[in-house]
């Protein structure tokens, strides 16, 4: 039979087809608002498209319907095509025609029997025909839906029941990684690599998804990890932002305890070396990693510091995630975790002190950072604070003191209290401090010592006789530095601390004596389980 061909279409610069205008126009309301009057010319007319759905081929099944009296075989590869081409060609019903659009809409009502292979090639048709995923698409929602209710399931694993090359959909799409997801990953993880050819928008939307479907946090977070290191190998600077932006703020979604530090202070090194990433996401990855700092060891925190900064390590980072992490950190939370931040903080110090760029300003900011409650012990930061006063011998009076504001003596050992009185760096009053509470020990130790038994609670008398010789020393120092009333004070004190280490001498000895009585064979018949007691002082 004999088809008029009065209508030249020129698609998208690929094709031109010659159809007729009447027929199309019966099932297109975009054609027949197009021609109107002129359907009944018989001239040949001419319409170019720049940007229909599918290109050539779209076109072509459309054709293909309208000479069919709006009749055509639907799958799940071609039905979203058919659908965007459908509504860019107006094709709804208006109850004398047939109508694609309606037809392509109840294909649909099927797609829960899909295999899993034919919901990715519909996925990947999504992507690349929907200009933009931020619209909203039936379609889309309703792949998407499936593809996630099939992951949320419990009772479903791996589609694959052979290697991935006998697949009938490769997804890997050009971003396929240098390791392989499938072939040795846990059984929850099977479908990273399917979904990595996704771009980062409908990731932003699959992953929103998941989450509302209570998908498991962790696992989210490896694919997001994963997801990243993929795209990066192939991306554009501008691209690499993108993704960077869109996964800080999925994470950010996430339950923390899902979250891996090192795998945060990972994605911190490549953000900060992207130029145009947001200071937004910045803040927000400083906040996760915060929330996760007492996971961290000192590694992690010697990160380089920005350009045109001379300082050997970026300490306002380190500011600005503890900071984070007593802001994150609440009332109920144990205070386990905030030791461990302290811990880390303390070596964080050592580490820095040394350095010559590091100010006073920044250093006390440090050394101040945590509430006293935080630290059993002050030995680590007076170790830290001696040596930045050793390494910055030019700072003025004031500044020192407030460095030393941090310092509890209460939470000061014996031996670090001693090298504290006799150390000429530290102002003259908290050397003088420092003799005090030394002073202060020895007299709890003393005192202590006359409850306890005998032999289990005896102490080492030439500590405290090197106590004694170190008390001169710290009294010198007094006077020298203009402490007049003070050093006089001390001098005071000094001979009943004489008397009271000459008492606890002559203790020791009769503690000595009275282990030297014991005969041997006593402690033998004990037998095996029996614990010799150490020489408690040599």
């Amino acid at each position: 039979m004999q088809v008029c061909c009065d209508l030249e279409v020129d698609v998208n610069g690929e094709e031109v087809f010659m159809v007729d205008k009447k027929t199309l126009a019966s099932f297109s309301k975009r054609f027949g608002g197009l021609f109107g009057n002129s359907m009944d010319n018989s001239g040949n007319l001419k319409v170019v498209f720049h940007d229909f759905p599918g290109g050539a081929v779209g076109f072509e099944l459309i054709a293909r319907f309208c000479y069919n009296n709006g009749r055509t075989q639907i799958t799940p590869a071609s039905v979203v095509l058919l659908n965007c081409a459908a509504q860019f060609m107006e094709m709804e019903s208006d109850g004398h025609r047939p109508s694609l659009l309606n037809q392509t809409k109840k294909s649909l009502d099927g797609i829960s029997f899909w295999s899993w292979s034919e919901l990715l090639v519909a996925l990947k048709e999504c992507q690349d025909l929907l200009l933009s995923p931020s619209k909203p698409s039936l379609i889309l929602d309703k792949v998407l839906d499936c593809v996630v209710g099939r992951l949320v399931s419990p009772i479903v694993a791996s589609p694959y029941t052979s290697s991935s090359e006998n697949s009938s959909f490769q997804c890997s799409c050009d971003t396929r990684s240098s390791y392989s997801t499938r072939n040795n990953s846990s059984q929850v993880s099977w479908w990273f690599e399917d979904l990595l050819f996704l771009n980062i928008d409908l990731i932003d939307k699959v992953i929103k998804l998941m989450i509302c479907q209570h998908f498991d946090h962790a696992t989210i977070t490896k694919f997001l990890f994963c997801y990243q290191r993929s795209r990066f190998v192939t991306a554009t600077p501008t691209e690499k932002c993108r993704i960077m932006e869109v996964i800080i703020n999925l994470l950010s979604l996430l339950d923390r305890n899902s979250l891996s530090c090192k795998h945060l202070f990972d994605m911190f090194r490549v953000a900060s070396s992207l130029e145009n990433i947001s200071k937004h996401c910045k803040s927000v990855l400083d906040t996760l990693i915060g929330s996760q700092l007492d996971q961290a060891t000192i590694d992690f925190l010697l990160v380089p510091p920005p350009r045109k900064k001379h300082y050997m390590y970026d300490m306002n980072l380190v500011l600005r995630l503890v900071n984070a992490f007593q802001n994150e950190l609440n009332c109920c939370s144990s205070l386990v975790r905030l030791r461990k931040v302290a811990s880390l903080l303390d070596s964080y110090l050592v580490e820095v002190s040394a350095d010559s760029y590091l100010t006073p300003t920044k250093f006390a900011a440090l050394v101040l950072l945590l509430p006293d409650s935080a630290r059993e012990s002050h030995d680590r930061l007076f170790q830290a604070i001696d040596i930045y006063l050793q390494v910055h011998g030019g700072i003025c009076e004031a500044e020192k003191m407030r460095i030393c504001s941090a310092l509890n003596y209460a939470k000061l050992s014996t031996d670090a209290l001693r090298h504290l009185a006799r150390n000429s760096k530290f102002p003259s009053r908290i050397a003088i401090q420092g003799f005090i509470n030394q002073q202060s020990k020895l007299e709890n130790l003393f005192e202590g010592q006359k409850h306890i038994d005998t032999i289990s609670g005896s102490i080492s008398i030439e500590e405290s006789i090197k106590e004694n010789e170190n008390s001169d020393q710290v009294l010198v120092y007094a006077k020298r530095v203009d402490v007049p009333g003070k050093a006089e004070q001390l001098e005071v004190q000094l001979p009943g601390m004489q008397f009271r280490l000459t008492e606890l001498d002559k203790f020791s000895g009769t503690i000595h004596t009275q282990i030297g009585n014991i005969p041997r064979t006593r402690l033998s018949s004990l037998g095996n389980n029996a614990r010799f007691l150490p020489k408690l002082c040599s």
